[in-house]
Parts: C-alpha cells; structure tokens; sequence
C-alpha cells in the first residue's frame, strides 16, 4: 500500500473521525483508526463502538488531485499518535507507504516516521442500515433541534434511557424531547419527506453532542435513517452512526399543564441577564435557587438571598402579566438553559401555581416548548 495524500485534508478528516474514538474502550483495537485507500480516494473510520463516525477524501476534488494511489489496501493506526504526527508534518505533501508486517512509514519533507500498524480485518465492521425509514433534515436546522433539546437529558446512569433525547415521527412532524425528571425540552418541526407510519427512537445526548459539532453550518441536506438499533446520519462525506437506548421512553405528554393561572410575557434576553445577576448571589448549596414573582402590576422581580453574601433584587417591566399573583422559586441553571434554547424571542411563561411545573416557550411559534420543576423554598 502507497499513497500521496494532501496534509490539510487529511487533518481535516482526522479531526472528523477522531471523534468517535476513545482512549477507554474495551476493545484494543478501537482506539486506532482504519485507512482504506483506493483509486476513487481514502475512507477513514473512527469507533468507540457506541458512535462511528467515517468521512471520506476524494481522490480528486474540483479538479484538484488530492491523493495520488501507487497501491491501495487498508491498515488500522493509533488514533492519538498518528493524528498528532499528521498536525505536525513540515510540508502538505505527505508520503504514506505500508510493507509487510503493517509497518508503515510516513514522509513529509526531511522528516520520516515509522509506525506500527493493525491489520484492519480485525476492525469491527460497519452497521449494515437498510433505507426504509429514512428522511432529510437540513444541517443548520438539524443543529438547532439538537442544541434545543440535548442540554435537557439526564447526566445520570440510573435511568438509561433519560440520557438520550426522544425522537418520535408521526402524522408529518418530527418531535424531539428530552426530560431528565427535573425539566423537559421539546422541539416540534414539520417535515416534508417523512416516511410514512410512525416510529420513534432515544439516540443517546452524547452522540448528538459530537454529531453537532461534525456538522457544518449550511442547508445542505444531511440524510437520516433510522433502523431498530441504529441510527445513521449523512452528510456530503460523513457517515455518522450511533447505537440507539434500549427501553420505553416515558410518555412526557402527560406532564404538560393544560391550564395556566399565571401568564406573564417578556424579552428573554432582559429576563436572561437579570436571573445572571441574581444567581451569583445564590447559595451553592441549595442548587442555585432563584426567586421570581408577579403583583398586580406589569412588572416581575427576580431575587435572590444568602444569609452569608448578601441579596439581590431586580425589577423587570414585562410586556403583560395576567392571572393570579404568585411567588415561585426555580434553579437559575435549569431557567436559563432553557431562555438560551428559545435565544433573545419574547418569551411566554405560564405558570400553574408556586408548585407545579410551568412551561416557558417562544411568543412567536410554538415549535419550542419548556418545562420547569420549581424548587420549594416559601
């Protein structure tokens, strides 16, 4: 095996695939990454057996030769060594040639490497994924729906299935929630190119993490498919997959109020900064408690007190504050995710009384919806 390969291409694809490698697999081979080279250009596959992620380099782009192919093949390098001594090449043209007992030399201007290779047969293969369900989102929005939701899954192991987000395809919408007992995000978005039925999957937080940060910010469509235990998403020259979470997603729908006592209508960003403000005076150990309440008035306050730093107060003018008065407590954490996920919109918040959870979402749409637990503190 040999080949020329343009340096900048080759960290570009390295950066991509080494996302799905982890130093704390179980299998050895797992933390390398498999090369397989030929004439129409160069794969490369990274794993940690829950998330792989594959790219692939053209031999030619735009008229332009990328990789020059004396003799393909495949080998499996260590992931951390390899990428580090790519970053580091003196010059673009990289020389990579590969001789019997995988011993492989890699040339850059004066400087030479040898590396100990793996014989990629031993590399886990890739998911099999049939096309039946299968559907496009562009990248951008893509993005957004999982900037919108992924923050709210559970961090903790003692429910699995808590830790991924919900993804549910019925009647011409794809709905995404996350809910880690404590609040809950939910995302609607009208699809045009559903398939038809409905099904649903839990695809773990982490894997959406690392797929966001993949992504490039355009339109261009990324393809999804989802199969029982998988879920594939591409994109102009990336495979991503991840395993899907076992188990039943609880049914989140039951735990949305259909009546509000307290309405209260203002500028998220306004509202944002001023629960900032108080939260540096919370108490860390009572979870960074923040207190909100309305009077009769258009405005709300925002306070906060530790008996050993001090207090906060804020007076916040509202668009409209209607219903009942009410004085209600809740982690600033958990309130200003969720302003960040519906970002700057004039910001809905109903509220059902001082214990039950409230919803917060958009004035202009309601494709983002909002849940928080309060926190008992009157």
């Amino acid at each position: 095996m040999k080949f020329e390969i343009k340096r900048e291409r080759l960290v570009e694809g390295l950066n991509d695939v080494m996302k799905a490698v982890s130093s704390k697999t179980t299998i050895p081979i797992l933390t390398g990454i498999k090369m397989d080279v030929s004439t129409e250009g160069m794969r490369l596959t990274g794993s940690d057996s829950d998330i792989t992620i594959q790219t692939f380099i053209p031999a030619e782009e735009d008229g332009k030769q990328l990789i020059d192919v004396t003799e393909g093949g495949s080998i499996v390098l260590q992931a951390k060594v390899f990428g580090e001594i790519v970053r580091k090449l003196p010059t673009n043209e990289v020389e990579i040639e590969i001789n019997g007992n995988f011993q492989t030399h890699i040339r850059s201007g004066k400087s030479e490497f040898h590396l100990i290779g793996l014989d990629a047969m031993d590399y886990p293969q890739l998911p099999d994924i049939q096309d039946d369900r299968i559907f496009t989102i562009p990248a951008d929005l893509l993005k957004t729906i999982n900037r919108e939701t992924v923050f709210a899954v559970s961090s903790s192991e003692t429910r699995p299935v808590l830790t991924g987000v919900h993804w549910e395809v019925k009647d011409g919408e794809l709905v995404c929630v996350a809910t880690d007992s404590h609040r809950l995000a939910r995302r609607k978005t009208k699809l045009e190119t559903l398939p038809e039925g409905e099904y649903s999957v839990v695809i773990p937080g982490k894997s959406l993490n690392e797929l966001n940060k993949i992504l490039d910010d355009t339109s261009d469509p990324v393809e999804i498919v989802m199969t029982n235990q998988q879920v594939l998403f591409k994109s102009k020259h990336i495979l991503f997959f991840s395993r899907l979470l076992e188990g039943n997603y609880p049914d989140t729908s039951r735990l949305i109020p259909s009546e509000y006592k307290t309405t209260v209508t203002v500028n998220g960003r306004s509202l944002l900064q001023a629960i900032d403000r108080a939260s540096l005076l919370a108490r860390e150990e009572r979870n960074n408690v923040v207190r909100f309440s309305t009077n009769d008035g258009s405005e709300v306050e925002v306070s906060s007190n530790s008996p050993e730093v001090g207090k906060v107060e804020e007076q916040l003018q509202a668009q409209s504050v209607e219903g009942e008065e009410l004085k209600i407590s809740f982690s600033a954490k958990f309130m200003m995710d969720a302003l960040k996920a519906i970002d700057g919109q004039d910001v809905v918040i109903q509220f059902t009384g001082a214990m039950r959870p409230f919803i917060l979402k958009s004035a202009l749409d309601d494709s983002i919806l909002q849940l928080i637990l309060p926190v008992r503190t009157y």
